[in-house]
């Protein structure tokens, strides 16, 4: 076991978390979202995504988002872009990161956005070029790693190929994610040594869905091996939608829990991350779906 000192989370909420809601949430509320977030501790924050409106309406208002958060110099601040027109766009609003793309299955490249991994890869690569022309560092989320919902199991080898075309285009760090939550720890052991084998442990994450109720056991499958950074959403907001019946990601309190009864710093106040999760669960009008959070709501109150 190589287990880190410290652990690194990018909460998503505000941006994978919330961007299949069907209700409108209001700019103002991102915003606050964001704001509770960094008063929580969390240093890395993916915001928004500029998308095309027909396709994602959600996130409409990145623009407006990206504006009225109130910037922190030691808080990154990312943002996904799928093309040079989002690029574009989001260049006008000064993240610190973008955010590409990219499945390790060719059947759910083809679904989600028609075409093969090979191709989605050389269309991001100019807008890679243009971020780093401009000082923004790239990630890479490279979804389906593990599972498909169209092909099944993923060989390690899928991983592998995606990675190196992601490092071949320029692609600083990359994300492991079981985007439909089919992972246990050894299949996610195998997928995260596969990107291995062209990003070092420092430049790789992971980003687990909790649909079978794995994904802490994949995070301490990954923190086992030394990685040190991982995707989360407060709540566990968000699911995928074209994995049908996928659940949310894992909820940042259930891992800052955990990583925190390991003894590992995350620099993250929990008490602070469970209200903000709570605020963002009362206005969609549902329960929490952290269950720390919800057993320390419980405490509160009882």
């Amino acid at each position: 076991m190589n287990y880190p000192s410290q652990v690194r989370i990018i909460d998503v909420g505000p941006r994978d978390g919330l961007q299949n809601e069907k209700q409108p949430v209001p700019a103002a509320v991102k915003v606050e979202l964001v704001q509770r977030l960094q008063e929580a501790g969390l240093k890395e924050i993916e915001v928004t995504s500029f998308v095309s409106p027909k396709w994602v309406p959600q996130m409409a208002d990145n623009a407006e988002v990206m504006a009225g958060i109130e910037r922190r110099a030691d808080v990154r601040y990312s943002v996904l872009t799928p093309n040079l027109k989002g690029f574009e766009a989001a260049v006008a609003t000064r993240p610190d990161e973008i955010v590409v793309f990219g499945a390790a299955s060719e059947a759910f490249s083809q679904k989600n956005i028609n075409c093969s991994i090979a191709e989605s890869i050389e269309r991001f690569a100019p807008v890679v070029e243009a971020a780093l022309a401009a000082g923004i560092a790239v990630r890479g989320a490279m979804s389906c790693t593990v599972g498909c919902p169209y092909e099944g199991d993923i060989a390690p080898q899928q991983v592998a190929y995606l990675a190196g075309l992601m490092k071949g285009i320029g692609v600083q760090r990359v994300d492991v994610a079981d985007t439909i939550g089919v992972g246990t720890p050894l299949a996610v052991r195998r997928a995260i040594e596969a990107a291995l084998t062209h990003y070092d442990i420092d430049h790789v994450s992971g980003h687990f869905h909790d649909t079978y109720g794995q994904a802490l056991s994949n995070t301490l499958a990954a923190v086992s091996m030394g990685v040190w950074n991982f995707q989360s959403s407060v709540s566990g907001l968000g699911g995928c939608p074209y994995a049908k019946g996928a659940m949310g990601n894992v909820a940042t309190e259930d891992v800052v829990f955990m990583l925190n009864g390991m003894g590992i710093d995350t620099g993250i106040a929990l008490d602070k991350l469970i209200d903000a999760g709570q605020f963002i669960s009362e206005h969609l009008g549902r329960p929490n779906g952290s269950r720390v959070a919800r057993a320390v709501l419980a405490k509160r109150t009882g």
